[in-house]
C-alpha cells in the first residue's frame, strides 16, 4: 500500500483530499462551538450544540489522523527532517492537551472566562497548525 502511495500518480493527491475533508469536518464543527462560547448564536444551548458538533469534529479528526498517518508513512524520513512538519506535530499535541483540559473541567457546561480563553487558544493553535501544514511542502 505504501508503495502505491509513492508510485501511483493519483494515490497521494487523493489521500490529501481525504486529509482536507477531515480537517474541514473537524475545524468547521470546532469553530461553531468556539464561536458559541464567544457569544454568537446565544439561542443555541452550548451543551446541546456540543453534543451535536463534537462527534462530527471527532470523526473529522479521526479521518485527518488516519490519512495523515498514511501520508507520513509514505515519506517518514523526509517529513521528520522537515521543520514545518515537526512544528505541526508539536502544535497538534498542544491543541490536544488544550482540548483535554477544556473537556476535563467541563468547559461546555461552564462557558466561563476560562472556557472562552481555551477556545481562543484552540482557534489560534488550529490556525497555526493549518499554516504549518501548508509550509510542509515548501521547507
Amino acid at each position: 500500500m505504501l508503495e502505491s502511495l509513492r508510485t501511483h500518480p493519483w494515490a497521494y493527491p487523493a489521500l490529501e483530499v481525504v486529509h482536507l475533508l477531515g480537517i474541514a469536518l473537524l475545524l468547521g464543527n470546532l469553530v461553531l462551538v468556539e464561536l458559541r462560547l464567544f457569544g454568537f448564536a446565544r439561542a443555541l444551548p452550548l451543551p446541546l450544540l456540543g453534543r451535536a458538533a463534537l462527534p462530527l469534529a471527532l470523526s473529522g479528526f479521526a479521518l485527518a489522523a488516519a490519512s495523515g498517518l498514511l501520508m507520513f508513512a509514505s515519506q517518514a524520513m523526509e517529513l521528520l527532517a522537515n521543520r514545518a512538519f515537526t512544528l505541526k506535530m508539536g502544535l497538534l499535541m498542544l491543541a490536544g492537551c488544550n482540548a483535554a483540559a477544556f473537556h476535563a473541567r467541563g468547559g461546555l457546561r461552564h462557558g466561563d472566562l476560562l472556557a472562552r480563553l481555551q477556545a481562543l487558544l484552540s482557534l489560534l493553535l488550529w490556525l497555526a497548525i493549518l499554516v504549518a501544514g501548508r509550509w510542509i511542502a515548501y521547507l
